[in-house]
């Protein structure tokens, strides 16, 4: 999870995004961002997803010497208008450990972004 945190990190940098909260996990993760202030719209989102999952995509294959395989393919955004909704998808980034019954409370899980 090392390896995602790190390029989720890396890649969105690389694009200009300010990354608020993450939390990743060993088959999905969750990220809340600002788009670069001169973009229109959030378009180089899927340049992100495309760059971040290629890569991972190698490196997972390589490890299990699985050329070619299709992992980490697809992805899903919402965009966030109101402070109501980007307040909510915080704690839901933050709070997604305990959901999935990892930990009992939140800042006990390392792959997240936060203090909470």
């Amino acid at each position: 999870m090392a390896i995602l945190q790190r390029g989720l990190i890396k890649v969105t940098q690389k694009y200009g995004w300010r990354v608020e909260a993450w939390a990743v996990f060993s088959n999905h993760y969750h990220f809340v961002a600002h788009s670069p202030i001169e973009e229109e719209t959030a378009a180089s989102l899927s340049n992100i997803s495309m760059e971040l999952h290629s890569k991972l995509a190698l490196w997972v294959n390589r490890l299990d010497d699985a050329k070619g395989r299709r992992v980490w393919y697809n992805f899903r955004e919402t965009q966030l208008t109101y402070e109501k909704s980007y307040l909510a998808r915080l704690n839901y980034v933050h709070q997604n450990a305990v959901k999935h019954g990892l930990v009992a409370v939140a800042n006990q899980y390392d792959w997240f972004s936060g203090v909470v």
